[in-house]
């Protein structure tokens, strides 16, 4: 990690904060720390310390994520790990949704991961080398809340850009990696800042520690794979799921059945 220099989209709360804060302990010799809010930013960037350079990012502007990667050139010269963290949960199921809400997911989960994606693979192309990250959810896996429906959508879109780059660059470029990170519920502000507003993750007794998914994408950055689920029984839940003859079987039950509202 001493050597590394790590984007961070929406780094001002949540996993991308504590991702920061952990990265930087490892010894990341640079945190760019990338979000709308400016205030936030520098708080963060206050607890990082030294490694941290916190740079006002808008990432459903194409423009924006390209100043983005040009400050951090500027300052380190050089990006190793480019993680498209950002992005905003909705509290409206299928049957509500308005075209204004779907187009709203797509654009902060989707369409940002493409403009970063975009942005830093010219200079991942001439170093032939770099780590690509984008936390998606399990929801984009398995849509087992209803009411986050067009999340679980663009997520799913998410899930399926990085596997296509992945086989892309496979080849050409077997040491650029490409990584999806699937968490569950984390004790975050997700949940009250969804779209629609919705009930507080932090509150929820399931809700994975911020700081437990921070470590396990750190972990990820010093030993690349392919997928990563943040805790091991949202893998076997997947396993389960995608193995069963009939998948409204297993939607009949937990943790299906608490999730419908």
């Amino acid at each position: 990690m001493n050597d590394k220099v790590i984007v961070i989209t929406g780094s001002s709360s949540g996993i991308g904060a504590a991702l920061a804060e952990v990265v930087a302990a490892r010894g990341a010799k640079g945190v760019v720390l990338a979000a709308r809010r400016a205030d936030e930013l520098a708080v963060v960037a206050n607890r990082v310390g030294s490694s941290a350079f916190a740079v006002v990012t808008d990432v459903t502007q194409r423009a924006s994520i390209e100043a983005l990667r040009d400050r951090a050139l500027e300052r380190f010269g050089q990006i190793d790990v480019w993680i498209s963290n950002a992005g905003r949960g909705i509290t409206r199921s299928v049957t509500e949704l308005t075209d204004a809400d779907l187009d709203d997911m797509m654009m902060i989960n989707v369409k940002s991961v493409l403009y970063g994606i975009q942005a830093v693979m010219p200079h991942f192309r001439a170093r032939a080398s770099g780590h690509l990250i984008t936390v998606s959810s399990m929801l984009g896996r398995i849509p087992m809340a209803p009411i986050r429906s067009a999340y679980s959508a663009a997520k799913s879109a998410v899930n399926s850009l990085m596997t296509s780059l992945r086989l892309e660059l496979q080849a050409e470029l077997p040491n650029v990696h490409v990584s999806t990170v699937m968490p569950g519920v984390v004790a975050t502000a997700f949940g009250s800042n969804a779209l629609h507003g919705g009930p507080d993750s932090r509150t929820m007794p399931s809700a994975q520690p911020v700081g437990e998914v921070a470590q396990a994408i750190a972990n990820l950055i010093e030993q690349p794979r392919a997928e990563l689920y943040t805790r091991p029984e949202l893998a076997q839940l997947a396993a389960r799921y995608f193995s069963a003859p009939d998948v409204a079987a297993i939607e009949a039950g937990p943790p299906f059945a608490t999730t419908r509202r």
